[in-house]
């Protein structure tokens, strides 16, 4: 497996983590009124944020060595 692949391939697991944790401190109640904290919303947007820059980042990473074999 070569570097690309292998960049690739952590590129796709740490944007699925971003948007597993945004999603998770979304929906997830804190509290006896089964709000969401504020703490939660900073850490989701954060998260999803992240996530966008890392789609963004793959892309520009597939574009830049799209000449690369995978192998």
């Amino acid at each position: 497996m070569s570097l690309k692949a292998i960049h690739i391939l952590f590129i796709i697991v740490s944007t699925m983590l971003c948007f597993g944790f945004a999603a998770w401190a979304f929906w997830t109640p804190s509290g006896a009124d089964q709000s969401v904290s504020r703490v939660n919303l900073v850490m989701g947007s954060c998260s999803l944020v992240l996530g966008l820059g890392l789609l963004v980042y793959g892309r520009y990473f597939l574009k830049k060595l799209k000449d690369v074999s995978y192998l």
